[in-house]
């Protein structure tokens, strides 16, 4: 007869068993939902000439419309029913996170915790929508009116390219939201850092054949790719940078029994914002201009000055580009991390920073310091994104090569790689739990 000691561990074996195929399905679910990503951004709009656009495509490749096409993973380039890409949700989400600071209905939501969020997210899929709906129609007409790019201009292909491309943006948002909660990362993220790895291989070819041709020095090459790695190194090591404040918890007692003060840290992302700003920074700046970069040269001659203007290493460009990028890493922060929040449960907990009284002095102090180091942090995005990109504006290289993608890219693998440590660490807790149980159990 079975003991319950011997049923216990069998019960062990096979949860860790489970547990382990569990994360096998996670990540294969979260490869499969890339995989189909990714074959969308080939499958091309009805009605159109692939090779016309292509010609049109290459005349404005180095302004906005080349930095559209990397997030869209070469969907711009094909004209892929996946071309938008995820670029409307993202927008939604910055304007519905703005409307909750000066919207009382929408902060009293946020408030009400989960199911609070859930009709705040409902809100962003209705927005992503009408977004989605009006850069497809700006696509489609700035299309129609780019040459011979259409076969059969006219209503039709206005109402079925704007559905076509409305539809991939809400698909690509309801895969990113299943990647998020079946599989392993964050959905957005990672359908965006694909995009981006996917045309890696084809910028770096086309880099390298610049310089085969003599366009680019040897030694102009080796300086970019040296970048490259300096830039990488940097990211890894701010990312994981962390001030640590140091908080004492006092002695307690509980029944007879007197337990010691103990010390805790409160850490600090030095960037806590992590790779939010630059994507906003790049949604907002995609948002105004998608009708003005299909206008191929033609419409109000403001448009023609916007599309210029915006162009790769433009000043009017990189001006909007650093101010955004700062002002979305102090928003960001301030979302994500509630100073007075932290200093209330610290005080619930009995914990106190020394020299700092509980309570609003606590939070006010948490705040000076979380200010500080957001300025370095978002100093640190400035740059990173910033100055790569004007030194490979100058040079012709492939936007895929610049401080902004190497960024996403780099942050979005650090957080993936975090999120499997994290669930591999928390089963062998588990484990440790129960065979803990199980060795009372034998006593």
């Amino acid at each position: 007869m079975v003991s319950a000691a011997e049923q216990l561990a069998a019960n062990l074996n096979f949860s860790s068993f489970a547990k382990a195929d569990e994360l096998k399905k996670r990540i294969w679910f979260t490869l499969g939902a890339l995989v189909v990503y990714r074959l969308g951004t080939y499958i091309p709009l009805p009605g159109i000439d692939p090779n016309v656009w292509s010609q049109v495509f290459r005349s404005q490749a180095g302004g906005i419309l080349g930095m559209f096409n990397m997030f869209s993973g070469g969907g711009i380039d094909r004209m892929a029913v996946f071309a938008l890409n995820i670029m409307p949700y993202i927008s939604a989400s910055i304007i519905i996170q703005l409307l909750q600071t000066v919207s009382p209905q929408l902060e009293a939501l946020k408030k009400e915790g989960e199911a609070g969020r859930k009709i705040i997210n409902q809100y962003t899929r209705y927005l992503t929508v009408v977004l989605a709906a009006f850069q497809a129609y700006g696509i489609a007409v700035g299309l129609q009116s780019a040459g011979n790019v259409v076969s059969n201009p006219g209503y039709f292909f206005l109402i079925s390219t704007a559905v076509t491309l409305t539809g991939g943006t809400m698909f690509l948002m309801w895969l990113g939201e299943q990647v998020t909660s079946r599989g392993i990362g964050n959905g957005i993220s990672l359908i965006i850092m694909a995009g981006i790895v996917a045309e890696l291989p084809s910028a770096i070819a086309s880099t390298l054949e610049l310089g085969r041709q003599g366009a680019l020095s040897t030694v102009l090459i080796l300086a970019i790719l040296a970048m490259a790695v300096i830039v990488i190194a940097v990211i890894v090591f701010v990312e994981r940078a962390q001030r640590r404040l140091l908080i004492q918890y006092p002695k307690r007692q509980v029944g007879n029994r007197m337990f010691e003060g103990q010390s805790s840290h409160l850490p600090l992302k030095l960037n806590t914002s992590g790779v939010i700003p630059p994507i906003f920074a790049s949604s907002l700046l995609l948002l105004p201009t998608t009708i003005a970069s299909f206008n191929a040269g033609k419409g109000p001659e403001w448009f023609q000055w916007l599309n210029t203007e915006l162009g790769h290493g433009r000043p009017l460009f990189l001006m909007l580009y650093l101010g955004l990028i700062v002002f979305f890493t102090f928003f960001y922060t301030a979302v994500v991390f509630n100073p007075t929040e932290t200093a209330d449960n610290l005080k619930k907990h009995g914990g106190f920073i020394p020299g700092i009284r509980p309570g609003e002095r606590t939070a006010e102090y948490i705040d000076y310091v979380l200010s500080r180091i957001t300025v370095v942090g978002a100093i640190y995005l400035a740059l990173v994104c910033l100055v790569p990109e004007i030194l490979i504006s100058y040079a012709s290289v492939p936007f895929y090569l610049g401080g902004t993608s190497l960024l996403i890219v780099v942050s979005v693998t650090m957080d993936t790689v975090s999120q499997v440590q994290g669930y591999l660490l928390a089963h062998q807790y588990e484990g440790l739990i129960r065979k803990s149980k199980l060795r009372g159990r034998r006593k």
